[in-house]
């Protein structure tokens, strides 16, 4: 299996080499250049290796994370948290931060459930900031007094 996809990667590598030298000249209008097919194969491919990437990242995280109790118990943990975190940052936010009024005279059109939206994410940062330096602080106590 090994082998296969050294032999997949070489082959990959070297069609991506191929389309290079088939890539327009630095000249060419961007109207023009947009259209290129060698330009058009390459994203393709950019693509498809994103996807596989993804895809086999996850399904081996899922698969290792299934195979230990422990670890399925303290990721559920962990997603119990930042859910909590989120939830947290929800309430605290107002929605009401910015006057609308004056965003809709700027050009942004938005509306109440955008900005508490907004305020949640910043609130959520905040907290995951300040869960972070403390968990830092507390290892470095720890490690002082021991």
């Amino acid at each position: 299996m090994h082998k296969i996809i050294k032999i997949i990667l070489v082959v990959v590598g070297l069609i991506g080499a191929a389309l290079w030298f088939m890539l327009p000249e630095s000249e060419m209008p961007a109207s023009e250049a947009i259209n290129n097919g060698a330009l058009n194969a390459m994203f393709m491919i950019t693509w498809l290796l994103l996807g596989i990437a993804i895809v086999s990242s996850v399904v081996f995280a899922l698969k290792n994370l299934f195979s230990n109790p422990a670890s399925l118990k303290k990721s559920l943990f962990v997603v119990v948290g930042f859910l909590l975190v989120i939830g947290i940052g929800y309430v605290m936010a107002s929605g009401t931060d910015v006057n609308i009024q004056e965003m809709a005279d700027r050009g942004v059109s938005t509306n109440e459930s955008e900005i508490k939206q907004i305020g949640a994410g910043i609130n959520v940062f905040f907290i995951l900031t300040l869960v972070a330096v403390g968990a830092m602080l507390w290892g470095g106590v720890r490690k002082m007094i021991k």
